[in-house]
């Protein structure tokens, strides 16, 4: 019999028990989901999320948050205050210290604490934030004192003490990130600031601050919506024309949920639907959002036939058709949520459907009978969509999901021998030129080529009927095999990464940005699933005898040419193109897994998103002016 080596015997003392808060240090992407700039901004809303679940108790109407010079950050309500008596079930602790420094303590697993809803349900924010810092200090305001615990790494340096008088009830949590964890503390102001503002929609008159008190950096901004959903519409929509005066809205309590909605049309042809349930943005939807297309669907056809603006030889309105230039916003807030999968992503309670499709359409009704001349056009474009979506069903023909082995795919398309799309990856190249050199340089056993022609068709300003009609885009979606709309199947994505590869100039990032509206309107769960890159070709070629570098920016080919320290005499070339670079280069700076520079392209914000691609796509020439005027200093690699 063979002889166990000891180094692999397992036994009793190779099993660790991880206390206290030791499971959120060791394995904090559990907790927070990463430790880069997302997982900090995640630790800022933890502690955000327990002062708005204050205010969604009505108990709260101010937040502060500050970004202090030292690195550390403070969260500060006028809630009620974390309790600092005894716990009954540790009557030695107090119940701050408990909350802080215990896993799944909180006051929202069915106390009479948060009846009307709350963010947090596991009971592992604060505690997690107090473990992710090197420091952290809670003041909380209660009976007329001011109580104060102070934390080094989690843990508690001192019971807790009442450290003076205090007016008013609240409490503020400040802490500084653990860098031996985290891999930044550089908290971001804009985005911080984004979030907070749709908090603010979100809960209709709160009014959340944020100041930023580092060097050079100060600045501070606040927000305060007394519209609510309403305000947030509005704001989605203000770089559109629009085809309602006012966003169509309520406000209603069906059983023990709040229900909140707004919807305004616009003269586009993309669908902007937001939901969210207790403050979480439902990225998935959920039984809120069934209940609420349900009840606009229904709605707008009985409205047509009643008015007669749908004739006996019409068919029904398609739910594709009423979403057609719809922005719209949804909010519940209820006691129970329940919700699919660790991320939130999905609303599932059932009895939401039956209460949002309710509240939905008896607004509705009354809006359609009050405003006959909106509803009127409300209908004349539905009908429009029904008409081009006809027609888009006929072009989709034309475009439907190809086996990889189908001979119509692209003519175009030089396709890679690898039949796995986890292994598979597809550039879409800017013109014929640099698509042919890509042709040559590339790996044929994993790397697929489609050059494209010129600029394909702005997305943002053309039904889908039209977008099927042009022949790059259609190109494009063969070529993926996904289907587009709502024949749309993620699943058959025949790459898994996919590689925008245009020119470093205005051109290039023009076609870039078409690019990337078409997959953020049509496609999003290509960029949501971790599927499109940017790729990253060198600004400059600098010749030094026989040896070439690539620069990919101007401060590297200062850097470069510095360290030389005019000993040499190097021959330097701007790229004007990919076209410009033999199959050589093309491999070996931008197309080489060992040595190329790929970008990911992410969608931290999809609010922000919307609003940004409908800014800088849409037919409003004055905003896009503006974010010109304000951004033309951090552009780089602009030509004159």
């Amino acid at each position: 019999m063979a002889t166990v080596p000891k180094a692999s015997e397992y036994t009793a003392k190779d099993i660790e028990i991880l206390e206290g808060l030791e499971p959120v240090r060791k394995r904090p992407g559990m907790y927070i989901g990463s430790t880069d700039i997302r997982g900090l901004h995640h630790l800022v809303y933890e502690v955000v999320d327990n002062s708005i679940d204050e205010a969604m108790a009505g108990v709260c109407d101010r937040i502060t948050v500050a970004i202090h010079a030292d690195g550390s950050l403070s969260v500060d309500d006028n809630g009620r205050g974390i309790p600092v008596e005894p716990h009954p079930k540790s009557p030695s602790t107090s119940t701050l210290e408990i909350v802080m420094t215990t896993l799944h303590a909180g006051g929202k697993f069915g106390g009479d604490g948060y009846k009307q809803g709350s963010s947090g349900l596991h009971g592992v924010g604060v505690s997690a934030v107090n473990a992710l810092s090197s420091y952290c200090k809670v003041e909380v305001r209660r009976n007329n004192k001011l109580y104060m615990q102070e934390y080094h790494h989690g843990m508690p340096v001192a019971p807790v003490k009442v450290v003076g008088s205090a007016t008013g009830t609240g409490t503020k949590t400040t802490f500084l990130p653990d860098l031996t964890i985290m891999e930044t503390g550089d908290f971001q102001f804009e985005t911080l600031a984004q979030r907070f503002r749709e908090m603010a929609y979100l809960n209709r008159e709160l009014t959340i601050k944020i100041v930023d008190e580092r060097p050079d950096r100060e600045q501070e901004a606040a927000f305060y919506f007394d519209g609510g959903l309403r305000s947030f519409v509005r704001h989605l929509n203000k770089n559109r024309n629009v085809i309602m005066a006012r966003p169509a809205y309520v406000e209603r309590r069906v059983d023990k949920t709040l229900i909140e909605v707004a919807l305004q049309y616009n003269d586009h042809y993309s669908e902007t639907i937001f939901s969210f349930a207790n403050g979480i943005n439902t990225v998935d939807g959920g039984s809120h959002v069934t209940g609420f297309r349900a009840a606009l669907t229904r709605t707008l056809n009985e409205y047509g036939r009643k008015v007669n603006i749908l004739k006996e030889a019409d068919s029904n309105l398609s739910g594709d058709d009423v979403r057609e230039g719809l922005t719209a916003a949804i909010s519940v807030k209820l006691p129970e949520a329940q919700f699919e999968g660790q991320t939130k992503g999905k609303l599932n309670n059932a009895e939401v459907r039956t209460q949002v499709e309710m509240a939905v359409t008896e607004m509705l009704q009354q809006y359609l009978e009050e405003t006959p001349g909106e509803a009127k056009r409300i209908i004349e474009k539905c009908l429009n969509a029904s008409r081009a979506r006809d027609a888009a069903r006929r072009a989709r023909e034309l475009v439907r999901r190809k086996d990889p082995l189908d001979s119509t795919l692209p003519g175009k398309l030089a396709d890679c021998s690898e039949r796995s799309p986890q292994r598979a990856e597809l550039y879409l190249v800017e013109g014929d030129s640099a698509g042919g050199s890509a042709k040559q340089g590339r790996d044929r056993h994993f790397q697929a080529i489609l050059p494209l022609r010129g600029k394909i068709l702005n997305v943002e300003r053309a039904r889908l009927d039209r977008m099927l009609a042009s022949e790059e885009i259609k190109n494009i979606i063969t070529a993926l095999g996904t289907g587009v709309g709502d024949t749309f199947a993620p699943e058959k994505l025949r790459y898994g990464r996919l590689i925008l590869m245009t020119d470093a100039d205005v051109d290039g990032s023009h076609i870039r940005t078409l690019l990337l509206t078409f997959f953020f309107r049509y496609m999003e769960r290509v960029i949501t699933n971790g599927h499109l890159y940017i790729a990253q070709p060198p600004l400059y070629r600098i010749q030094v005898g026989k040896q070439r570098h690539y620069v990919y920016s101007e401060q590297e080919r200062d850097e470069f040419l510095a360290r030389l320290g005019g000993t040499k005499n190097p021959s330097v070339s701007r790229y004007k193109g990919l076209g410009e670079m033999d199959p050589e280069e093309l491999w070996e700076t931008t197309m080489n897994p060992a040595t190329r520079t790929l970008l990911q392209v992410t969608i931290e914000d999809a609010i922000k998103a919307d609003e940004t691609f409908s800014m800088l796509m849409g037919d409003e020439v004055m905003p896009r002016k503006r974010f010109i005027e304000a951004h033309a200093h951090t552009v780089k690699n602009l030509d004159v």
